[in-house]
């Protein structure tokens, strides 16, 4: 956990902008928050903690933005399949995150909250490169098993994990904002893969990564990915 950050936050010294900090020298304000929408980013205080725009004052030279999974419920819905019991998952409001409609529904709504998002850091931060870094693969591939999740709430993941990923680099271009394509490259490290850069379906601890999040070697996957990104020409 990083020092003096809310405990709610989740924050790691170990996630992938401070191990980018680290390699490119550069001094870091880390507001990543577990949970966070992009209208937590843009005008909504989370849990007491200010909008995510508010740490930029104009002088970065590189940002980086991870958002949009929990808008469009991505990660909620797999912790649900994987950790509730089937009567819970037919409840509201869990139940909505596995009703087709409301998952396009909010997919039809967040390129535009990515957009925004991407203008707002742009203004705030002008002199700034702005990377929106989409999700690592949290799946195997179509026509493999994702452990004991459903194959229904499987295919549906997939939908949402595949339009985010779309959403997401439009608005990067659309805004004047890059990509750094971490869902591409990490296909074959999906939580059941050999070698994985995401952690599965397990119970929550607080001493180790949440299930459907990165893990120490996924962290550092994203890193490099995001110092190879800086380390092209604009």
């Amino acid at each position: 956990m990083v020092p003096g950050a809310p405990r709610a936050a989740g924050r790691s010294v170990r996630n992938y902008p401070h191990l980018v900090a680290h390699a490119l020298s550069l001094d870091l304000a880390d507001v990543t928050f577990s949970g966070a929408t992009t209208a937590h980013l843009l005008t909504e205080r989370q849990r007491g903690a200010p909008p995510q725009l508010d740490a930029l004052d104009g002088s970065e030279t590189l940002v980086t933005i991870t958002i949009g999974g929990n808008d469009v419920g991505y990660v909620p819905l797999l912790m649900a399949a994987a950790l509730l019991p089937r009567a819970a998952r037919l409840l509201t409001p869990v139940g909505t995150l596995f009703d087709q409609r409301e998952r396009q529904r909010a997919l039809d709504g967040v390129e535009s909250s990515l957009q925004a998002v991407g203008a707002a850091v742009r203004s705030r931060a002008p002199r700034a490169r702005v990377l929106f870094v989409d999700y690592l693969t949290l799946l195997p591939p179509a026509g493999s098993r994702a452990g004991r999740l459903p194959e229904h709430v499987v295919e549906l993941a997939r939908h949402v994990a595949a339009e985010l990923e779309r959403h997401t680099a439009d608005a990067a271009a659309a805004t004047g904002c890059e990509i750094v394509r971490a869902g591409q490259a990490s296909r074959e490290h999906h939580p059941w893969s050999a070698q994985p850069w995401t952690v599965g379906a397990r119970l929550p601890l607080p001493w180790r990564p949440w299930p459907f999040h990165p893990n120490a070697a996924g962290m550092a996957a994203v890193a490099e990915l995001v110092v190879a990104r800086w380390a092209e020409a604009r």
